[in-house]
């Protein structure tokens, strides 16, 4: 009768476990480095001066994010007149800014 109650409670922490390993791998936890706050940075694809594919290469900060350039001549222009170019950037959209 023990074998049979130790082989039952071995199968169900095995099932326990599988639960449990299943259901972390698709959590969305706050503190993984793709968070929400960072995903809207890696959505931006254009460069804001030109228009032309971003290289990740050439980036400032901008009121606490991100922004691309696609070359390392669209920077200074936008950190001359920053506000000429927010309106184009999907990180400061709905930021009130």
């Amino acid at each position: 009768m023990k074998s049979k109650v130790a082989k039952l409670a071995s199968i169900t922490l095995l099932i326990c476990v599988f639960i449990a390993a299943t259901a972390l791998v698709g959590c969305e936890c706050p503190f993984k480095k793709d968070s929400k706050s960072s995903s809207m940075e890696t959505q931006q694809t254009t460069c804001p001066v030109s228009g032309k594919p971003i290289n990740k290469e050439y980036s400032t900060q901008y009121k606490g994010k991100t922004v691309y350039f696609c070359c390392p001549n669209c920077k200074p222009a936008f950190e001359k007149n920053p506000e000429k170019y927010v309106g184009k950037l999907p990180q400061f959209q709905g930021s009130g800014v």
